[in-house]
């Protein structure tokens, strides 16, 4: 590992710890030439995984984006960020899972919609109406009809 600050190519690790939910490892180093002390992360490289939209274009998955659509959906909700991400972690994992490097943008936001369901039913319908697109009033009543039912 070259040094920041020297550019020396020598240093040795003092400390490392599992980092990120044990995603990645934080290593603390020095330099054995000038003493600088600088923090790497060492993680796994994943084979990006596309997600292929409904008019068929193409996009690299997006923790960050499904993440941000919960917490819209989750608005004024009692449901922490944890537990979004929770889902954002386990909806990646049953994903990457399969071992496919494409899945479809429909399987995606099934996964999304099936835990957000068991976690709080008016964040749900707000998730599932933008999705969805619902088109007009019978086919939201019909899904709301359909949460009632599950419950």
């Amino acid at each position: 590992m070259r040094c920041p600050a020297c550019q020396y190519n020598g240093t040795r690790v003092l400390d490392s710890r599992p980092s990120h939910e044990g995603r990645s490892i934080r290593r603390r180093r020095e330099c054995e030439s000038c003493s600088n002390r600088f923090t790497t992360f060492e993680m796994v490289e994943e084979v990006p995984l596309i997600v292929v939209k409904k008019d068929g274009t193409r996009q690299e998955f997006s923790r960050d984006k499904i993440l941000r659509g919960l917490i819209r959906a989750c608005e004024k909700r009692p449901v922490p960020l944890e537990t979004l991400e929770q889902i954002v972690n386990e909806v990646e994992r049953e994903l990457r899972g399969k071992g496919k490097n494409e899945v479809n943008s429909e399987d995606v936001g099934e996964l999304v919609m099936e835990r957000l369901a068991l976690i709080d039913d008016v964040a749900y319908v707000r998730f599932a109406s933008v999705y969805r697109q619902f088109k007009d009033i019978n086919v939201f009543i019909k899904e709301l009809t359909e949460l009632m039912n599950k419950g």
